[in-house]
């Protein structure tokens, strides 16, 4: 798959798991895959909210780019996945970012909690590598390969 987009832009994924077992496996497999030039990995809710609002450590906006679409765990340190989706959908510079929830909870509240707050997908990480691995791949042609999103006059 050709990862770069049509103005010859790196695409980027933020990735903001803090089990690094899982977020090993998520980068191994969209590398693996060639599915994104960058995988920005964050283990923490507010470090993943400085990186989106290019604050603190993560301010220099040529190093630190909006990305193209962000895998968000629900269950973080410091701020929870569902807080970082709600600042996510309310900010103007950042709603356009396809956001997908990929967390091992399969409750009820947690996926209408998300999609309540326009999670643009929701899915369940399986416990087998080779589902998982599966899932990767097709997440990365989805969102970087197939998916269009409208163009706003800003580069993602």
């Amino acid at each position: 798959m050709n990862s770069d987009n049509v103005e010859g832009e790196p695409l980027t994924i933020l990735l903001v798991e803090d089990n690094p077992s899982h977020a090993e496996i998520v980068k191994r497999c969209l590398e693996n895959h060639r599915v994104a030039n960058r995988i920005i990995h964050i283990e923490d809710g507010q470090a993943a909210l400085d990186y989106l609002y290019q604050r603190g450590a993560y301010s220099d906006p040529a190093t630190y780019r909006k990305p193209h679409v962000i895998l968000l765990d629900l269950r973080l340190p410091k701020v929870d996945g569902v807080e970082i989706l709600r600042q996510i959908k309310l900010e103007e510079s950042l709603k356009d970012i396809p956001v997908v929830v990929l967390s091992s909870s399969q409750a009820e509240e947690d996926i209408t909690k998300s999609y309540d707050f326009r999670a643009n997908s929701y899915l369940v990480k399986p416990v087998d590598f080779e589902k998982f691995e599966a899932m990767m791949e097709d997440i990365g042609f989805y969102w970087l390969g197939w998916n269009r999103l409208p163009y706003n006059g800003e580069k993602l």
